[in-house]
């Protein structure tokens, strides 16, 4: 899920002085002999040429390249450890075992470790007496960063992810509610959210996928990022990975692209049995889109995008600081894709944006109801910050206490006032970072584009898809009719048929 190697004491990437041009770079050999006890990792350079050798089916045309990686088996959730041969799995040839014998959170999970009895838990946010959600990762042992003598308690309103991802304890609980459209609004929230074994759905695909990719990237890590970990997820969302080859910014237009084309090929060739229809859209941010079969998720696939990265753990942080920003979020984004404006690749919101113009308006209104995290906690969202260390910083943050006590309905009403009738489309962009609307900056970014969000780590703007008059106004008229209906009407059901929007999850 959100893989890393702090348990070695050191990011999962080499310092930038040890690594070469290529990053197709060996594993640093300067790790302990006693830290390699459980798994020996045996990873020589790959190259370009090689991985498509290997990609094309001829292996033996290349023996010595071949990886040899012995993994433990690994536990998500309630789910146990599965037992299988004692043979570890080859690169080739490793046939699916039957659906009607394996239940659908073990599927993936066919490996077996002679050495310990041991499973590998979640060493990426240990906390003590817990069981944690595994984070797959070379070796398993406990952090010394994090597990450091007279370390802080945490004391943070965060989930730590583990278990049960978004547990329902005093510090998140669901806000009470004290009218008929508030109610309406929880309901559909309890309804739709995501569930842990959605999340576990997806982990095992992670898992699988990165063990294949590592075969012809062996330094990268496949990351689940955006709304499966930020807290806005629905049981419907889809999955976004992103694969980190190196800590380096990649050339999305070349780099990237050539890499994708590899996966992609890896995808329709060895892994066809239970990955369907890969698709490179070659966007601004390429990515590899495809189905898997058993999970029964669509995925997108981005290579170094660590953007994604950063802010799912700061959206993350804004979803659990105050318990009526989840429920908010949802019934938005539920509420524009019914209306059909939640869609870039046909010039309307892209649901990142959705979530930032929801936190916005909890950020402006009179006595605000969320803060500016990164003004705040500068030190929690350094975009400098190690990736290996991005989902630990936020858990130590507290909750926000606010004096505003408006429910959730009239929340709801208020959000959409603010964008019908308040919001200078023409002058202003929408700033998370900065907590408040600001002059549009004057940037080829920004010309000609009708909706302004800045991304609140590169300051790019999440909405350029909006470049149509016709979908802006659109928009603008959408956001009118649900302020005008809500406000004499007090139902929910007259801008998003509940019904078929919980069927439909």
């Amino acid at each position: 899920m959100f893989p890393n190697s702090s348990n070695l004491g050191r990011p999962p990437f080499p310092p930038k002085y040890q690594q070469q041009s290529t990053f197709f770079t060996k594993l640093p050999l300067n790790i302990p002999p006693s830290l390699l006890s459980h798994q020996q990792i045996i990873v020589p350079p790959i190259h370009f040429r090689t991985a498509v050798a290997l990609l094309s089916g001829n292996i033996e045309a290349t023996p010595a390249v071949t990886p040899v990686v012995t993994l433990q088996p690994v536990t998500y959730g309630s789910v146990s450890p599965v037992s299988t041969s004692d043979a570890v799995t080859s690169f080739q040839g490793r046939k699916r075992q039957s659906q009607q014998s394996v239940p659908d959170d073990a599927k993936r999970q066919r490996i077996h470790s002679h050495d310990s009895d041991t499973t590998v838990v979640n060493q990426a946010v240990p906390l003590p007496e817990e069981r944690r959600r595994s984070f797959p990762s070379p070796i398993s042992i406990q952090s010394p960063v994090l597990h450091a003598h007279g370390s802080p308690a945490l004391i943070g309103c965060v989930p730590p992810l583990q278990d049960n991802l978004f547990p329902d304890p005093a510090g998140t609980r669901l806000p009470v509610a004290k009218d008929e459209l508030s109610q309406q609004i929880l309901e559909l929230f309890q309804v739709c959210r995501q569930q842990a074994s959605d999340l576990d759905r997806k982990e095992l695909c992670r898992t699988e996928l990165q063990r294949e990719i590592q075969l012809i990237f062996p330094q990268s890590r496949l990351f689940l990022v955006g709304s499966s970990l930020n807290g806005f997820g629905t049981r419907t969302s889809d999955g976004d990975l992103c694969l980190v080859v190196k800590e380096e910014p990649v050339n999305q237009k070349t780099e990237a692209r050539r890499i994708l084309s590899l996966v992609q090929k890896l995808f329709s060739t060895k892994l066809s049995s239970y990955i369907e229809r890969p698709q490179l859209i070659r966007a601004k941010v390429p990515i590899v889109k495809f189905r898997d079969k058993v999970s029964n998720v669509d995925f997108d696939l981005n290579v170094n995008n660590v953007i994604g990265i950063r802010n799912t753990f700061l959206l993350r942080t804004y979803a659990f600081i105050e318990n009526r920003v989840r429920p908010l979020v949802l019934v938005v984004k539920k509420w524009a894709s019914f209306r059909e404006i939640n869609d870039a690749s046909r010039g309307t919101l892209n649901s990142y944006s959705l979530v930032l113009m929801v936190l916005h308006y909890l950020q402006t209104l009179p006595e605000p109801i969320l803060p500016s995290l990164q003004k705040n906690y500068p030190e929690c969202f350094d975009p400098a910050m190690q990736l290996h260390l991005v989902h630990q910083a936020p858990r130590t943050i507290p909750p926000y206490i606010s004096k505003n006590g408006s429910s959730l309905g009239d929340l709801l009403i208020g959000f959409f006032k603010y964008y019908a009738t308040e919001f200078d489309w023409s002058h202003q962009m929408i700033s998370v970072r900065e907590a408040k609307a600001i002059a549009r900056p004057d940037g080829i970014e920004w010309r000609n584009k009708f909706i302004c969000v800045e991304e609140p780590f590169d300051g790019t703007n999440t909405a350029r898809a909006v470049h149509e008059k016709q979908k802006f106004d659109t928009i603008r008229v959408e956001f009118a009719q649900a302020w005008r209906l809500l406000r004499d009407k007090k139902d929910l059901n007259c801008i998003l048929p509940l019904k078929a929007a919980k069927q439909k999850r």
